[in-house]
């Protein structure tokens, strides 16, 4: 069995115009992903951004599969990790503010989350800083299944959020509309629907509920989930 591309030690470097490394072509292929998204992203394309040809590249990565597990553990990376002893509810909250700030400087990431774990260096460096701070909220400890719970409540709440920010910032910037402009489209129609006394529930959180940025309202909903921990 192939070893994973994390246990295969980078080639030697060759005397050639374009030289070449793991980390040059991941950072290729991100900003390829960055400019055009993931659609934009072949061992072919990344060979020609590094003005080197496509078989080079199958030295340092055996599929496009890996690259993009690469590319997704050097987005991991820029994600500053909390010291260690800290309030565990800080931790958390540092760790999970990451994820959204490196989903909105590299959209395609969020596109990626979930599924199989992630075991590159910095994805594992991610889940043992989320697992210290959770194991130390009230109530987990030593108990494995507790904090395995804990974990998927934070991970479920931080991969949902992330990824309806992104889908809305995809749909504004494709429908040429701002949430603005959208909300005054919109805003006559449901209108008539509340006035009619249809959705009270509904009418009533978008005449009184708060309308905060989208940071606060991740933060919001963050300080929910961990008051939930914490009981």
């Amino acid at each position: 069995m192939t070893p994973l591309v994390w246990e295969r030690p980078e080639p030697s470097t060759r005397s050639a115009l374009s030289p070449l490394n793991r980390d040059r072509i991941v950072r290729a292929a991100i900003a390829l992903a960055d400019a055009d998204g993931l659609r934009a992203v072949s061992l072919r394309k990344v060979a020609a951004a590094l003005d080197a040809g496509p078989m080079r590249l199958y030295r340092y990565v055996d599929t496009k599969e890996e690259l993009l597990d690469l590319m997704v553990d050097a987005v991991y990376g820029e994600v500053d990790l909390p010291a260690a002893g800290g309030d565990w509810r800080a931790g958390v909250r540092s760790l999970a503010h990451g994820i959204r700030e490196a989903a909105l400087r590299h959209e395609w990431f969020a596109d990626l989350l979930g599924g199989r774990p992630q075991v590159g260096p910095a994805a594992l460096a991610h889940l043992e800083a989320t697992l210290a701070a959770l194991r130390c909220a009230p109530g987990i400890g030593e108990d494995p299944a507790a904090l395995m719970r804990a974990l998927q409540a934070v991970n479920g709440y931080v991969l949902g959020a992330v990824r309806h920010e992104v889908v809305e910032l995809r749909t504004e910037r494709e429908s040429g509309l701002t949430d603005r402009q959208w909300q005054e489209t919109a805003g006559p129609y449901l209108m008539r629907l509340f006035e009619a006394g249809r959705y009270p529930t509904l009418a009533r959180v978008v005449a009184d509920g708060p309308h905060d940025d989208p940071a606060g309202m991740f933060d919001a909903g963050l300080t929910v989930l961990l008051a939930g921990l914490a009981a």
